[in-house]
């Protein structure tokens, strides 16, 4: 079975961009939520810093997690299309 490159980075960008998103968005709500996680972002990303812009800086970190989380999905499913094609090649 092959993989569609594009559906996978679109899925992966849809799923970390609204992982990130509510994280960040819950994090305004309660300070004190997903700290840890918006810092690992802060150090990831370099347009986004935990604490300041407030919603603008949730939104810089969800655009960022979305060409991450596409880029990731291209990769991933690139892979796996590779090694299907290798293993199917040794079964003939």
């Amino acid at each position: 079975m092959k993989l569609n490159v594009i559906n996978l980075g679109i899925a992966l960008a849809a799923i970390w961009a609204l992982a990130t998103l509510s994280a960040g968005v819950a994090n305004l709500i309660w300070p004190g939520y997903g700290v840890e996680f918006l810092k690992l972002l802060d150090s990831l990303y370099p347009g986004y810093h935990l604490g300041k812009w407030g919603f603008g800086g949730v939104l810089v970190a969800t655009l960022y997690a979305a060409i991450d989380g596409f880029v990731w999905g291209v990769v991933i499913a690139w892979i796996y299309n590779l090694c299907a094609k290798c293993f199917k090649k040794e079964k003939e």
